[in-house]
């Protein structure tokens, strides 16, 4: 696998992308960059600091720690468990709605990407982010599955939420994602649709993998 290339993982809220595109990424030795993980730390410190932090987003410096778990470290502090509270999730479509909050991060992950060798997923990398990754996959399943996945995470966090309430959240969460004006969640035209609904993580690891290899084979 001498030739490298882009894989966009694309999809909503609790559609498994960061657990599926992490092990790909360790499978093909490839770097995994979770954007959604970048757009809950700018939205951490928008509730701690304000709107002002939007008009200064160039004193936010976000970057993993591979070496231990892919840590999210945020201007030097790891924050990758605070950026899972219930209080980010709730505010998080909303700042990653605002221009200069994708502006900002769109770029940074884009100079990422110049490189080749790079899983990333999010709702916008196809599309957006990376429109000439060589793969491009779209993963979706039903809400009611999605939040009993969510639930099992919420209640490995020590947290108490029904899932009734869970659901609800994430069909919300799909309606604002896909109605906002600046990249809107949307499946790429030569995206892969991948509905995992029924699928272990490893049959959609398994699949991704298998078009992956394709690719690299072909490049």
């Amino acid at each position: 696998m001498n030739n490298k290339i882009n894989i966009a993982i694309d999809g909503p809220a609790a559609a498994g992308k960061s657990t599926i595109s992490k092990r790909v990424a360790e499978q093909l030795n490839y770097i995994y960059i979770d954007t959604g993980a970048m757009y809950r730390a700018v939205t951490l410190l928008y509730i701690e600091k304000g709107k002002d932090i939007i008009n200064n987003l160039g004193s936010v410096e976000i970057s993993f720690k591979r070496e231990d778990s892919n840590r999210v470290i945020l201007n030097e502090r790891d924050v990758t468990d605070e950026i899972r509270s219930q209080t980010v999730t709730a505010n998080v479509s909303e700042v990653s709605s605002f221009e200069e909050v994708r502006s900002y991060l769109v770029a940074m992950q884009q100079k990422i990407g110049l490189e080749k060798g790079v899983v990333m997923d999010g709702r916008d990398i196809g599309t957006t982010v990376l429109p000439d990754a060589e793969l491009k996959i779209f993963m979706q399943a039903s809400p009611r599955v999605r939040a009993e996945r969510r639930l099992l995470e919420e209640e490995a966090r020590g947290n108490d939420i029904d899932l009734d309430e869970l659901t609800s959240q994430i069909i919300r969460r799909d309606e604002l994602d896909m109605s906002r004006e600046i990249s809107p969640l949307l499946q790429a035209h030569d995206a892969v649709l991948l509905d995992t609904t029924d699928l272990s993580i490893e049959d959609v690891e398994a699949q991704i993998l298998d078009l992956a290899k394709q690719k690299i084979g072909v490049e």
